[in-house]
Parts: C-alpha cells; sequence; structure tokens
C-alpha cells in the first residue's frame, strides 16, 4: 500500500525513545520530512544518530511542551526553517505511576503537566494552522488507561481519558477544515515506561517485579505486550491519506485485553 507520506513534513513529540522514536523511524522510512520534538537536545541527538546509522534523517528541536509558549516556539521554528507541518503525531511526555497511598494533589498536577498539555500545547496551535492550509492529519498516542481504571494509574488514567475527549472534540471542530484528528490507546507496550510501572507497582503491593509482569501478560489474550513499532505501524495509517475518512477515531492497542466497547 502506498501511504502518499513522500517528503511530507512529519513531526513526532517524545521522538527520543519508545514509541515516538519507534514513529519518527516510520516515518522517515516512508520518505517523509521527519522533525523529533523532546525535552533533551542530548537525548533527540543520540535518536538522531541512531536513525542516520540506518540511513534515515530526523531534524530535532527541544523544546519542553509542557510550557504553552515553549511549544508555540517549536512550531514557529518547525515551520520557518523547514516547512509547513503536514503531520502531527503526539507521543511526548508519561503520567507517572502512583499506588494509592501516594496519590496527592501533586501527583494528578504531574500527570495533566506530562500528558495532557504535553500534547494539547501542539495540538492546538498545530490544528489552526493546519485548518488555515485545508489539510493536516494529528495522531495523538495516549493510553489504554484512560478507559480502563486502575489503583495505579488514576492520575495518568485522568489525563490519557481528558485527552481522549480532546482528541475527539478537536476532531470535530476543524474537520470542515480539512483537519483528521485521532488517537491510538496503547495498552502494556516494552518501552521503558513499563519498567516505570512496575517498580510503583511492586511498592504498594510488595510483589517483585517478575511476579507482576508475568501476571499482566497473562490478562492479554494475544499472550504478549506490544512492541513500539507496531503502534508506529497504526500510527503510519492514520497519518496517511489512506485513512482520508478516519476521524475522531479511539484505537485501541492492548492485545484484546480491555472489556470495553
Amino acid at each position: 500500500m502506498q501511504l502518499e507520506l513522500d517528503k511530507r513534513v512529519v513531526v513526532v513529540t517524545g521522538a527520543s525513545k519508545g514509541i515516538g522514536f519507534a514513529c519518527a523511524k516510520a516515518f522517515a522510512r516512508e520518505g517523509a520530512t521527519v522533525v523529533g520534538v523532546s525535552r533533551s537536545a542530548e537525548a533527540l541527538e543520540r535518536a538522531r544518530e541512531r536513525l542516520a546509522a540506518e540511513g534515515l534523517a530526523m531534524a530535532v528541536v527541544a523544546a519542553d511542551l509542557r510550557d504553552a509558549d515553549a511549544a508555540l516556539a517549536a512550531v514557529g521554528e518547525i515551520e520557518a526553517t523547514i516547512g509547513p507541518i503536514e503531520v502531527l503525531v503526539n507521543s511526548a511526555g508519561a503520567a507517572r505511576r502512583y499506588g494509592p497511598d501516594e496519590l496527592d494533589a501533586a501527583a494528578f498536577r504531574q500527570a495533566m503537566d506530562a500528558k495532557y498539555f504535553t500534547t494539547v500545547h501542539m495540538m492546538e496551535p498545530v490544528a489552526k494552522r493546519m485548518a488555515a492550509r485545508g489539510r493536516g492529519a494529528i495522531v495523538n498516542i495516549v493510553g489504554q488507561g484512560g478507559r480502563q481504571a486502575s489503583t495505579m494509574h488514576i492520575a495518568g488514567g485522568s489525563a490519557n481519558a481528558a485527552l481522549m475527549l480532546a482528541t475527539v472534540g478537536m476532531a470535530q471542530a476543524w474537520a470542515a477544515k480539512g483537519v483528521r484528528v485521532n488517537a491510538i490507546n496503547p495498552g502494556l507496550t516494552r518501552t521503558s515506561r513499563v519498567e516505570e510501572g512496575l517498580e510503583a507497582e511492586s511498592r504498594a503491593t510488595g510483589a517483585s517485579r517478575d511476579a507482576l509482569l508475568a501476571k499482566s501478560i497473562a490478562k492479554i489474550p494475544l499472550g504478549r505486550m506490544a512492541e513500539p513499532e507496531e503502534i508506529a505501524d497504526v500510527a503510519l495509517f492514520l497519518a496517511s491519506p489512506r485513512a482520508s475518512y478516519v476521524s475522531g477515531a479511539i484505537v485501541p492497542m492492548d492485545g484484546c485485553a480491555a472489556s470495553v466497547i
């Protein structure tokens, strides 16, 4: 299938690692002009070098997307120096996991700043620019924790739930202007965030990391966690003209684990 992404300017936030890096790599392989955004300039440079070793290119812009002004400046820099943003993949930020006894107002604030606002601060100005040009696609990497509550992910799940509503709302708001907005909800995925979650749950329950991981995988009907590249493949499709009639969709990718419709 030809995805028609060649030479399109694609911005991937959180591109230095995990799902974001996998997305940057996937779009670069499709011939897109990829720009990676992350807080750490050093981490971005390491990611850029990893891609370059495979013959793939990625421009980089360091910005703390928790800050609306920093996000707006990054968008302006990219459009001024590289070109109009045609695809935005939001994969930046991760809410920490807290046991119930660790939850407080600061935990909820951290979750919203880390996950919700890092996405909204990019999505809002980019969607308006796309709308003015009459086309564009946004894919938000959210998380299945926004659909199914977990005692270890109450703050982060709340941020994810809010982000799902923002995704669908923005899709409706800008559909007539040619802008599509969709989201992917990964479940357990092989990234560093899995280890962070296991550590938090181990503190709360006293169970070992290995036992907790085995228990989590046992709940997945497909029998394994997802690979970041699998999430990236779906992001490719949703961002491409091949998905031209898909907008406002929330795509679960949890191996059929969540019993929700």
